[in-house]
């Protein structure tokens, strides 16, 4: 018997089982893949929404509830995913010019190069059920006994509930002039919605997306929003790693072989950092020998004369180990695993990848333009790769809180004085509040699956704890005598790695600013949504200091 798509994810959840995982892709990639191809008519585009959507399931495997609907689920994922990576703008004047093709041609019956323009659309203006009824018959090839044991019916129930839903497809293609009877749309979805996929691509996509997950799950990185407690944003696969945020994107689909590679490459080479921080301790403990030699034979030189040409030799061996340890102490942990320029460039684009999903809020508030968000999101991934060596440096050194306060000072203005020539001094003036403002806006689209209410009432709570928690955090500022401009979110500071009593402080200010939330919220929010926002704070502090003690650790010299 043929296992269903709920027991193979139990399955790979229980067991990560890639033969579990390889199953439901190979089951499932058709529908994503032509969903993700209709909308942003490439077929490398298509792969890399195809990638990122089962890397999004191998993720959240465990987090499915018992009665999902894989197919409508995967499906829906696919077309939220490709809208973010189609501009809409493109997408709508593609559209437009479709729909004066279509018009000139209204009188014939359609085709499926006419419906398939318009075929997710058409989709997603169906009710949920309807949508899964359609996706199940034609685009997973179920049968009407299967499609109502999905959804939790009889066999007449879901035929029924298949006419409705094609008799409403109907309506909504009618109504962009495109002509064709619910019976023509059957026979068009049953020849057309199955299609194979390119070859080889199954085993990529299984391969990367469990990849990936392993990689999410194992890293160092632990994402922004889940430092603070579980966010939206995580569902899209941002992970973030130090603060400014090494972020750690989805690969994408044609990075895959890459990925691969480079797991492989940092298992590796993670080994040989064992060896290495062996070999520091050998080299120490040589030096050590050789300069206790070197004491000995300057006490028998004081006696004698001979021996000179031994001393200065052993003086120089003594001088290669100190440059050997002294040049293994200048690398982290980090630094290795991005020594080579392939590896670094990997990252870099997991940064740029990141910063761009960070940064989209502002992108849309500010409506800047595509080339506007490109150089924005170069310039901030360059920004956290210049300085993680930095932090090492730090690290090694402990320099006095001062300095390293006025080295990162020094590097934010240049950063700040990079995005006023980028943006102008109006973009500048909103990179700078939404910086600013991070902790506060991430803090209430978290907790807004937290509050009780209509989606209204929620949102409108939602909108009440974030401009709460912007007074709480200029309150805590004013009291701890920092700048207005501070960066409350301990994991967005480098300092905080720099320094661990830098981190400390972070973390105290950040237990002030949700203690004086919660006493601001106490008017806004119930006795059971205030304990919840309790127990955020508790997480959110937890999980910003293990997020720190960990990049501190990947960046701290081997030698220590």
């Amino acid at each position: 018997m043929t296992a269903n798509d709920l027991d193979l994810l139990g399955q790979f959840t229980r067991e990560q089982s890639q033969d579990a995982f390889a199953a439901l892709v190979t089951r499932h990639l058709g529908l994503v893949y032509y969903a993700a191809l209709r909308q942003v008519r490439s077929a490398q585009l298509a792969e890399e929404v195809s990638q990122a959507v089962f890397t999004n399931l191998a993720c959240n495997a465990a987090k499915l509830k018992p009665d999902t609907i894989l197919t409508a689920w995967l499906y829906q994922v696919a077309c939220h995913t490709a809208i973010d990576v189609v501009r809409r703008e493109a997408r709508r004047q593609a559209r437009e010019q479709i729909a004066v093709q279509m018009s000139a041609t209204a009188d014939r019956p359609a085709d499926w190069s006419q419906i398939e323009p318009l075929l997710d659309e058409a989709l997603q203006s169906l009710e949920d059920r309807d949508r899964a009824a359609i996706l199940l018959r034609y685009f997973d090839n179920k049968s009407l006994r299967e499609v109502g044991e999905a959804l939790g019916a009889s066999e007449d129930a879901a035929q029924k509930r298949v006419s409705r839903a094609l008799e409403r497809m109907r309506d909504f293609f009618a109504r962009r002039k495109v002509t064709v009877g619910a019976s023509a749309l059957a026979a068009l979805f049953s020849a057309h919605a199955l299609q194979a996929v390119p070859a080889g691509l199954v085993g990529t996509i299984a391969t990367g997306a469990v990849a990936a997950s392993t990689a999410l799950s194992q890293s160092t990185a632990i994402a922004v929003t889940k430092t603070i407690a579980m966010t939206t944003l995580q569902k899209i696969g941002i992970t973030t790693l130090a603060a400014g945020a090494l972020i750690v994107g989805v690969y994408q689909a044609r990075q895959v072989s890459k990925l691969r590679q480079q797991v492989q490459t940092l298992q590796v080479q993670q080994e040989e950092q064992v060896a290495l921080s062996n070999r520091v301790q050998a080299l120490q403990a040589e030096r050590d020998r050789a300069t206790n030699a070197l004491a000995e034979l300057a006490a028998e030189s004081a006696t004698r004369k001979k021996g000179t040409n031994e001393a200065l030799k052993l003086r120089g061996e003594v001088g290669r180990l100190r440059q050997e340890n002294a040049t293994l102490g200048a690398s982290s942990p980090l630094s290795k695993l991005t020594a080579t320029p392939e590896a670094r460039e990997i990252v870099r684009g997991q940064q740029k990848f990141g910063m761009g999903l960070l940064y989209k809020g502002l992108a849309e508030s500010a409506k800047l333009s595509t080339e506007q968000s490109e150089k924005l999101n170069n310039l901030l991934a360059d920004h956290v790769m210049e300085n993680v060596e930095l932090i090492t440096t730090m690290l090694r050194d402990k320099p006095p809180l001062e300095q390293i306060d006025q080295k990162f000072a020094a590097q934010n203005a240049a950063l700040q004085e990079q995005v006023r020539e980028m943006l102008g001094a109006d973009g500048a003036a909103q990179y700078q509040d939404y910086t600013r403002n991070l902790l506060s806006s991430i803090t209430a689209d978290q907790f807004k699956s937290m509050l009780t209410g209509t989606d209204a009432e929620k949102a409108d709570k939602s909108k009440q704890v974030g401009q709460i928690m912007q007074d709480s955090v200029q309150a805590a500022l004013a009291a701890a005598g920092l700048p207005t401009d501070y960066q409350a979110l301990p994991i967005l500071n480098f300092g905080n790695i720099a320094s661990e009593q830098e981190g400390d402080r972070s973390l105290q200010l950040l237990q002030d600013i949700y203690q004086r939330a919660s006493t601001g919220l106490s008017g806004v929010l119930s006795p059971e949504e205030l304990t919840k926002f309790q127990e955020f704070q508790n997480t959110a502090i937890k999980n910003n200091r293990q997020v720190l003690s960990l990049n501190r650790t990947m960046m701290a010299p081997l030698s220590q």
